[in-house]
């Protein structure tokens, strides 16, 4: 999906690791959500409360998840999935765009 249609933006960001990464929430009637944000070069871990499926816009990056020793490389146009309560690490070659979905 290139365009998100009649939802709602929350103003305030989602500001992590001295603003390395910064996002913003996107809202759907159906009560699901998203995330669209940026992320500069370096290395980050996240956690997950719900399944999340990462979409990379633009930029590339590696990713090691949960229960992998690998690191996989994420390009513009990849994606990569994380389950429920875990934890992945990423390390950011170049500023990257991306677009996070929350699955309940």
């Amino acid at each position: 999906m290139r365009i998100f249609r009649n939802v709602d933006v929350i103003k305030k960001a989602n500001i992590y690791f001295d603003g390395k990464v910064t996002s913003r929430t996107v809202m759907f009637p159906d009560g699901s959500k998203k995330t669209l944000g940026i992320m500069v070069p370096g290395r980050y871990e996240f956690g997950t409360d719900t399944k999340e499926k990462m979409e990379i816009i633009s930029g590339k990056l590696l990713v090691q998840l949960p229960g992998s020793k690998d690191w996989r490389e994420i390009a513009s146009g990849g994606y990569f999935e994380v389950p429920a309560r875990s934890k992945f690490k990423l390390k950011v070659s170049e500023i990257t765009d991306y677009c996070c979905s929350f699955i309940s």
